[in-house]
């Protein structure tokens, strides 16, 4: 159990560093683009120990394995990594961060609905003093939030959740890293494909002709240099390769729900690394957030950890 909070401690960091990495870059490479870059460096970096992996545990994929990491890779990098590079494309980098980290809203029941896992006292106590601290950060009441930003982060968060509690019935039997290599080697061959689609005469016509210029012609390389290169390779290798693998050897320690309490931490921290990168401000409410946040975490993992006899 321990070795699961160790594994949920790094994963909440990285994560942490997604968005504000992502708008660092967000206006030089098309979101979709950095989407397909980011997940096919984590696929391939992830692809000799998960094939290692597979060898160790005697296992042969088949047909039916394929179409598990083809419905996972849409999930995951088609469609809920396209929301989230969307979002931070239209709004702040820490909001995004804080709108996404309430997919464990969705995780917990979904968790008890299909993985049958129980659902404590301290489990509901927790995320609810979490929910609240996300709320106060956000702050409905301020008219200024970027409601499409916000709307393609709760999509985001939506479909990440669902992806969770979809591999996590397979995730021991693969093992992480062979399951995140090839849901994202997988899941990035039909993201290539839908590029390569983007590019037609008719298709870029018709997005181009809605005002939606970032699904026409969307580019595999182009606007990548020395100038964001160091930021592409960060997100390939640290976020998408090691923050997944860490992420879901979090889930096999200990459950999908506290993993769950990634996204919890992640507002808390995400705002202070948006501030150091970014210069974004930490406003008076994001502070008292943080700290509803960072007390509804510690509440779950100190009445988690095992007692002594």
């Amino acid at each position: 159990m321990k070795k699961g909070y160790i594994y949920i401690i790094l994963s909440a960091v990285i994560f942490s560093t997604m968005e504000i990495s992502s708008k660092m870059i967000a206006h030089d490479v098309n979101p979709i683009q950095l989407s397909f870059i980011r997940f096919l460096i984590g696929g391939l970096i992830l692809l000799p120990i998960a094939l290692k992996e597979l060898k160790a545990k005697k296992i042969r994929l088949t047909l039916s394995d394929l179409r598990f990491f083809a419905a996972a890779g849409i999930l995951c990098v088609v469609v809920s990594m396209t929301f989230f590079q969307l979002a931070v494309l239209y709004t702040k980098a820490s909001t995004v961060a804080i709108v996404f980290s309430c997919n464990p809203i969705f995780i917990i029941p979904m968790a008890a609905l299909y993985l049958n896992e129980r659902i404590t006292r301290r489990t509901v106590i927790s995320l609810a003093l979490s929910i609240a601290g996300i709320i106060v950060i956000m702050n409905p009441l301020n008219v200024g939030l970027d409601l499409k930003g916000i709307v393609l982060a709760v999509l985001a968060a939506v479909t990440f959740a669902m992806y969770s509690i979809y591999s996590k019935k397979r995730a021991g039997y693969y093992g992480s890293m062979a399951l995140n290599s090839f849901t994202f080697l997988v899941g990035d061959l039909v993201l290539f494909a839908l590029i390569m689609l983007s590019k037609l005469g008719t298709v870029s016509d018709f997005f181009r002709a809605r005002g939606m210029d970032t699904f026409a012609s969307i580019p595999v390389l182009h606007g990548i240099n020395g100038g964001n290169i160091l930021v592409v390779l960060y997100l390939g290798i640290v976020v998408t390769g090691l923050g997944y693998v860490f992420f879901f050897k979090a889930m096999h320690e200990t459950s999908a729900t506290t993993a769950s309490v990634v996204f919890l931490i992640k507002p808390a921290l995400a705002p202070i690394f948006a501030l150091l990168i970014l210069a974004e401000s930490i406003p008076v409410n994001t502070l008292i957030g943080m700290g509803c946040i960072l007390l509804g975490s510690a509440y779950n993992f100190i009445g988690s950890a095992p007692r002594k006899s």
